[in-house]
């Protein structure tokens, strides 16, 4: 007997319910009219669609156009976590208004007794990673001190350290409560009938360690540090002009569609108002040593889509290894064997099954677990993504090397219209050619002897789940791998060998005026092994580096390349275009450079649009993720062992390193500890402090003077001009506090400008603070760097170049012009500071970006035809936005090795303003 449905009866609205309860919970929540819109799940009609809403898998979400006056988020109908879908710990339903029970019972320092115990343990074993040895001998030294001292004050002081030796401190460690998780380990069985003469692989037992995925996701939910960075349901994000927007994982179509998959796959209607986890996983081999035998391992990985992604790519034990696969080994004779071969993809798979087993039961079934702001509630798990690079993905989708794993586009013709790859249609191809493995394999690109683990759990399509990879498509794939090659082969072709050479060597920010965070190479780019951070430092400067020597519809080609990496590697995306990338790229056809395209990490590029209205933005489901893991999770615990079965010591310092962090969590949580992150305060003058992230609360750009003045320098304005040969300084300044006072410009005469008498400050550094979740920011997206003018910076002077804001009306870019900084000065009258810049200003040269590199090209302005009297001005900090790279123009000749980066802004005379210093720029230039 068919269910009867409820309809919502409003005729606006489309939403049908299970259960009446539900429909009763969707009027007074969806049509109160007291609801904000911010929160309101109210899905206008869509004109011509309104039958398709609960769309079918793998169709994409529309998007909630017309009615949307603001910014507003629309809410899942059915998996959504509302205030009143709270429960107690055994699954039953409390009032909304309920506080959460409170973390734990007794002492909050438990096992440890007091404060000074717990910092001593983390400090020295998860922050400064101490040896054993040291431990012991910092704690003789502790204990030595404290019994001299009680001899010599004749009191009854202690005598012991708070540990006796480092067994101890590591006892105390493992007998932490949170973030418990131990591993556990299952082994291959070997046949028992195989010959004498058999292979050493079939003769092999392997071992898998790895933790219960089920506890580790606990762990996760259960981090009070994800409070601020957690999103409970599936959700639409729409602008205030009816724009779809995608994020975050839970702000993708998988998500929505699969919460309705769900629901309406479950009788008893009991996922409804269930919050819906999406798994997602990660694996990738990493080598910790090639000099003592070429030490691999398999680490597999577990996060989860309702973190953001700001918090998963700062980790914030929120990336948790949960296995070791193994990693059969053979002599060379059995390298091709296709036993082996089919052997270790049935192991890999087979394994992660296993693994994953405990999960199965809440993906149908919600279970109860804590969420991170203390509160219990019904959740229900959904295999969503895998994060892993190309050879990973072939092994993972079942499919041959060369062929997509997401679509069926012949291996030959990637470019050719293709249809989806789907669990479905592989069963329909594996029941037709069941018998004909050939067929499958040269036909379809399907390795018959592969039954991926997906399998084996409800609603799971690996083919689904392969996400879009950043690190190993884009930045390793096509720009490093590709681009640059055919770049290089194209002057071999056009310049000759010889000439191609000292053009590529040419390619080298050697010259580049220093900018924070730009990465140098001494000894050029012939490195042995690219480093996704290599590949990103050549991005930032390649297209000028080459604007002279390639034609146009190559750079055109770079260009439009380089606009689709940042744009793809935002935070926040609203629609993506790659049209033009594809178009140029047939250059390298025409000059003899490639003969096709069909290529799999540049094919997977026409999958983003997809990808990223499934997933959201890129960034937050990249192997970079991974990888930067395998730092804290392998290779450091790696380096802390003895060598000797490394991996039994290896998986102890990962789970000590997981309690301990998630102690300090609840400790930060209770307001027993300060918060572990980048102090807000960063205008002091530590050179290390040049950029990087900060953890404040998300602000409005702003321009800080450094904390500290120079002393060096006179304390009147007229002495200052003369020292520092800035001769309009003075009047500059005048001028600038006249337009401060009357809020408007004019020219009057400078006996008419009031006179400045109080002492000034000089500083050689300011610090700029701003919004930017696309580049490595604090957990609320924010990031710092500093801007230098200074006479003398490790020898030489650095006068850094800044965006200001500017009339609109004026010549710039988006608002926006270039200046170079002379001095950072402040001073005071009529008892307000006036925090200033004296700039330099850059005058743009034309109307229009550039048209073969897409880059505005800007010039030193001058007052006189002669350049003798350059264009300067003071500024108030509050119009500075941020430093900014100017890179030369360099023309068509090899820049002489004499030449260093302090004299670029001295001797070029026309500067690119480069948009690819970072994604800041990118967004604000682009």
């Amino acid at each position: 007997m068919p269910m009867a449905l409820h309809r919502c009866p409003h005729t606006e609205c489309i939403r049908v319910f299970k259960r009446n309860g539900d429909l009763t919970r969707h009027l007074n929540l969806g049509h109160s009219a007291h609801l904000s819109g911010s929160h309101s799940t109210v899905l206008p009609e869509h004109e011509g669609d309104s039958d398709r809403w609960l769309s079918p898998q793998l169709e994409r979400i529309p998007s909630p156009l017309g009615t949307a006056p603001n910014a507003r988020r629309v809410l899942h109908p059915h998996l959504t976590v509302f205030p009143g879908d709270i429960c107690d710990e055994d699954g039953h339903q409390i009032p909304p208004d309920t506080p959460p029970l409170p973390l734990g019972n007794g002492s909050p320092w438990a096992p440890f007794k007091n404060e000074a115990e717990f910092r001593l343990a983390d400090h020295l074993f998860r922050k400064v990673e101490m040896s054993q040895h040291d431990i012991d001998t910092l704690l003789d030294i502790w204990t030595l001190y404290q019994h001299q001292l009680s001899q010599h004050h004749d009191c009854d002081h202690s005598t012991n350290a708070p540990y006796f030796n480092y067994r101890d401190m590591y006892t105390k460690i493992d007998s932490i409560a949170d973030g418990n998780a131990p591993w556990r380990c299952f082994q291959t069985t070997i046949h028992e009938e195989l010959p004498e003469n058999a292979p050493e692989w079939q003769k092999t037992s392997y071992q898998v360690w790895y933790r219960d995925p089920d506890m580790v996701i606990a762990n996760i939910l259960d981090n009070t540090d994800l409070e601020n960075d957690f999103e409970a349901a599936p959700y639409i994000d729409v602008d205030k002009n009816g724009t779809r927007r995608w994020s975050n994982v839970m702000s993708g179509d998988f998500a929505w569609r699969h919460a309705d998959l769900i629901y309406e796959g479950c009788e008893d209607n009991s996922a409804a108002g269930a919050m819906l986890v999406p798994i997602i996983l990660g694996a990738d081999k990493t080598t910790v040593s090639v000099a003592t035998g070429h030490v691999e391992y398999h680490p597999l990985y577990l996060t989860i889509g309702n973190i953001t992604n700001e918090a998963r790519r700062s980790h914030r034990n929120a990336v948790i290894p949960i296995a070791f696969l193994a990693i059969p080994k053979s002599d060379r004779k059995h390298d091709k064997d296709n036993n082996f071969r089919v052997f270790k993809k049935k192991l890999y798979h087979q394994s992660i099954t296993a693994i994953l087993n405990s999960l199965k039961p809440a993906m149908t079934q919600p279970v109860v677990r804590r969420c991170p702001d203390g509160h219990f509630r019904h959740i229900i798990y959904e295999l969503a993504a895998f994060i892993a690079d190309y050879p990973e993905q072939v092994l993972l989708a079942g499919i041959v090397q060369g062929w997509c794993g997401r679509c069926d586009a012949p291996f030959d013709e990637l470019d050719t219209a293709s249809t989806r790859r789907t669990r479905e249609l592989d069963t329909i191809l594996l029941e037709e050619y069941g018998g004909d493995g050939r067929t499958l394999w040269d036909n379809f690109g399907i390795d018959d002897d592969v039954t991926p683990f997906t399998a084996y759990f409800p609603r799971a399509d690996i083919h689904e789940m392969l996400s879009a990879d950043l690190l190993h498509q884009v930045i390793k794939g096509c720009f490093k791998d590709m681009l640059i090659d055919w770049v290089f082969e194209y002057l071999i072709i056009s310049k000759g060998e010889s000439q191609a050479n000292i053009i590529m060597d040419d390619i080298d920010p050697a010259v580049v005026p220093a900018f924070p965070g730009l990465r140098r190479f001494p000894h050029g780019r012939r490195f042995k092994q690219w480093t996704g951070d290599d590949s990103k430092a050549l991005m930032k400067i390649f297209l000028p580096a080459v604007a002279e020597y390639l034609p146009q519809d190559m750079l055109k080609c770079l260009s439009s390349f380089l606009d689709f990496c940042y744009l793809v590697r935002r935070s926040d995306i609203d629609e993506t275009s790659i049209e033009s990338f594809h178009h140029y790229r047939n250059v390298f056809q025409t000059h003899g450079v490639r003969e096709h395209f069909s290529l799999p990490r540049m094919h997977s590029i026409v999958h983003y649009p997809l990808l990223i209205t499934d997933f959201g933005v890129p960034n937050g489901l990249c192997s970079s993720i991974t990888e930067s893991r395998h730092i804290s999770a392998v290779k450091k615990p790696w380096r802390r062992s003895n060598r000797y079965n490394a991996l039994g010591q290896m998986l102890l310092t990962n789970q000590r390193n997981d309690k301990l962090s998630a102690l300090r969590a609840k400790l930060v949580h209770l307001h027993l500890l300060p918060p572990l992150h980048v102090s807000s305060d960063l205008t002091g003058t530590s050179v290390d402090e040049d950029f990087g992230p900060i953890d404040s609360g998300r602000a409005i750009a702003k321009v800080e003077l450094a904390r500290t003045r120079e002393k060096a320098y006179p304390r009147s304005l007229q002495a200052l001009s003369a020292y520092t040969n800035n001769h309009q300084l003075e009047e500059l300044t005048r001028r600038f506090l006249h337009t401060q006072l009357h809020n408007r410009e004019s020219d009057i005469e400078l006996d008419d400008c009031p006179h400045i008498t109080s002492k000034i400050n000089v500083y050689h550094s300011a610090v700029a603070v701003f919004y930017a979740p696309s580049d490595i920011s604090g957990i609320r997206g924010m990031k710092h760097e500093r801007i230098r003018s200074s006479p003398s910076f490790f020898g030489v002077e650095r006068r850094d170049c800044v965006l200001a804001t500017v009339d609109e009306k004026k010549a710039g870019f988006r608002g926006l012009s270039a200046a170079r900084v002379l001095l950072f000065f402040s001073f005071r009258h009529a008892g307000t500071t006036y925090p200033c810049a004296l700039v330099h200003w850059y005058n743009t040269y034309g109307q229009h970006p550039d048209s073969n590199t897409g880059l505005w090209i800007v010039k030193p302005g001058y007052l006189d035809q002669r350049k003798c009297e350059p264009f300067l001005a003071v500024l108030h900090l509050d119009t500075l936005v941020r430093a900014v790279l100017l890179l030369p123009v360099y023309g068509p000749h090899p820049i002489p090795h004499k030449l260093k980066y302090y004299d670029s802004l001295n001797l070029f005379t026309a500067f690119y303003v480069n948009k690819y210093a970072d994604h800041h720029a990118n967004e604000i230039l682009f």
